[in-house]
């Protein structure tokens, strides 16, 4: 077993996720969110470094939310304009949104360790 772990960071909704993973888009990264179970929840996070805070830089961070049911879709399109943000689940990417890909794993990776609310 791996010594080290993530650090794990829940956010609060699926649209707070799709607003992260759009931002790290925005700047030139290849973003993408992962999805497995845990514990009978749905997990769905994106994996980063931390690279702009002194001696944390090169940190591995796992922002994620936890979800009762499913997302019903393999993507998560964002589209961003003048009327304001839509962030939401799709089988399939459409243009003028960014599309993020869902991967599906068959479980959760061994240097990830989120616990569910009721585990804390």
């Amino acid at each position: 077993m791996l010594d080290e772990k993530v650090i794990n960071i829940k956010l609060k909704n699926l649209k707070d996720l799709g607003r992260f993973a759009y931002s790290l888009i925005s700047t030139g990264q290849t973003s993408y969110i992962i999805h497995y179970k845990k514990s009978g929840k749905n997990i769905y996070g994106i994996l980063m470094i931390f690279r702009d805070y002194y001696k944390y830089y090169g940190i591995p961070m796992f922002y994620y939310i936890s979800l009762d049911k499913p997302i019903e879709g393999t993507y998560l399109l964002v589209k961003v304009d003048d009327t304001g943000e839509i962030v939401k689940p799709s089988k399939s990417s459409r243009p003028g949104w960014i599309h993020i890909p869902i991967i599906e794993l068959d479980k959760e990776p061994i240097f990830l360790d989120v616990q569910n609310d009721e585990e804390k």
